[in-house]
């Protein structure tokens, strides 16, 4: 008899979390500067730039995402794209807020009017306590109910699959479009970081930069994307090097469209500057980090995370450098989103996470 009315209990508390769960929305946001990624449910619901395309006029949004990057640096003077993160915090609130709205709409169903919303949202090691309190707004008015926020080297590194409560250290570099992160992580916290404002944007700006000098040739940043995916290269000697890439931009002697072909040795070449102070910080987090944890680093090696991590011969050139066996994370554009939904899914258990009433 107690045991039916056990099973009748049960089967009435798993109804209730049910019909609890059925109002409860949970999301994890990895919020890039070059892309917005959102995991629902452990699956990744979206995957888009982060850009917004804004009318002047109404000032109201008219596309978000892949749609809004296909008219960036293509607009007349009704329309304005943004990109609401700088170095990996919001610079443009306003952008920000109909950017992160846009995209939780993409998610494929309306909000339900009473849900409670949970979020967890990624951010750069180095942020402020102004831009973590920005942050925070931007997901009240999105009407989250819960809102945590992770540091991105914590993130990547759930996300790559490593033990962070362990006495164990373990480095991470996460290479994103605005920022690199470079932790050391043990016991559930950072015990040293570095975060530079030097990553994918800064490699991009130093390829037009480069086509501007060397061939008199004006590029946008669409095309200096392509040309760091095709040909982007942190050596000048590879031993599977990519094919030579055709570039089409505008002359600046003569002012009309022409192709030119360029080599991954001429990229790597106009990455040099930038990739030697990734290296630098990497070797100063090094300098910092106790002698026990530096022990076990020597054993672990370092972990490379984030979209800079598919940089041709990056790995080889820190290993190098630092004479360590460096390790690129499976999937390394998707780590720290995937770090992020395991943070979502265990909020009681980790004490990383960082809630309204820390800031």
């Amino acid at each position: 008899m107690h045991y039916c009315a056990a099973i009748k209990e049960n089967l009435a508390q798993t109804g209730l979390m049910k019909f609890l769960n059925f109002f409860k929305e949970e999301i994890a946001i990895d919020l890039g500067t070059a892309n917005t990624l959102i995991i629902q449910d452990g699956k990744i619901v979206i995957d888009e730039p982060s850009i917004v395309a804004i009318n002047r006029r109404t000032g109201e949004t008219i596309a978000v995402g892949h749609r809004a990057m296909q008219m960036h640096e293509k607009t007349h003077e009704d329309i304005k794209t943004v990109r609401p993160l700088k170095d990996g915090v919001i610079a443009d609130f306003t952008a920000a807020e109909s950017m992160i709205e846009g995209m939780i709409n993409m998610i494929g169903h309306k909000r339900r009017f009473f849900s409670h919303m949970k979020m967890v949202i990624c951010i750069p090691s180095g942020i402020t306590e102004v831009e973590k309190r920005a942050v925070f707004e931007s997901a009240d008015h999105v009407d989250s109910k819960e809102t945590y926020l992770i540091y991105e080297p914590m993130a990547a590194a759930l996300g790559i699959g490593l033990d962070v409560e362990e006495p164990v250290g373990n480095m991470v570099i996460d290479i994103g479009g605005g920022t690199t992160e470079i932790a050391v992580i043990a016991l559930s916290g950072i015990v040293c970081d570095q975060s530079i404002r030097i990553a994918g944007d800064e490699f991009t700006l130093d390829i037009m930069n480069y086509m501007k000098r060397q061939h008199n040739i004006l590029i946008g940043e669409r095309t200096a994307e392509q040309i760091k995916i095709h040909v982007g290269s942190a050596l000048s000697e590879l031993e599977v090097p990519p094919e030579d890439y055709a570039v089409n931009g505008r002359d600046l002697m003569t002012g009309i469209p022409k192709q030119i072909t360029i080599s991954y040795s001429e990229i790597a070449h106009s990455l040099d500057k930038s990739v030697s102070k990734i290296e630098e910080a990497v070797l100063k987090a090094l300098e910092t980090t106790p002698p026990e944890l530096a022990s076990d680093i020597y054993k672990t090696g370092l972990y490379l995370t984030g979209g800079g991590a598919l940089l041709r011969g990056l790995d080889k050139r820190i290993a190098a450098k630092t004479k360590l066996n460096v390790q690129i994370a499976e999937d390394p554009l998707r780590a720290v989103v995937r770090g992020t939904g395991i943070a979502l899914k265990n909020t009681e258990r980790f004490s990383f996470l960082i809630d309204r009433k820390s800031v």
